[in-house]
């Protein structure tokens, strides 16, 4: 093996994790920030659809207290009361129901691909 071939093919090792990291970067600026109501006991919309990486906010607009919790424990806004807002980030493809933790019948769906 020559020098060069040698040099090239530690040069493309070497930046790998490199073009990996700026992909990761460019991915997490292109994010998409995406609002749910949470209004009459109900989710508004009560099924989404975004990107992995997104972040979706949660706004409870009711007197009473509220969670967005997903089934599968991939995230929970916490307690919402009245007025107060919860952000999560979506980080894996997939199908995401949630619920609320004190009203259980309230439900919606994410679909992050």
């Amino acid at each position: 093996m020559t020098d060069i071939p040698r040099r090239t093919a530690i040069a493309t090792i070497l930046a790998a994790p490199l073009a990996l990291s700026v992909s990761r970067a460019r991915a997490a600026s292109h994010a998409a920030a995406h609002e749910v109501m949470i209004q009459g006991f109900a989710f508004s919309p009560a099924e989404l659809e975004v990107a992995a990486g997104d972040t979706v906010s949660f706004t409870n607009a009711d007197n009473a207290p509220h969670t967005a919790t997903a089934m599968d424990g991939s995230f929970d806004t916490g307690r919402l009361n009245g007025g107060e807002s919860g952000t999560i980030t979506v980080a894996e493809a997939g199908t995401h129901e949630f619920k609320c933790n004190f009203h259980p019948a309230m439900r919606g769906t994410i679909t992050a691909t």
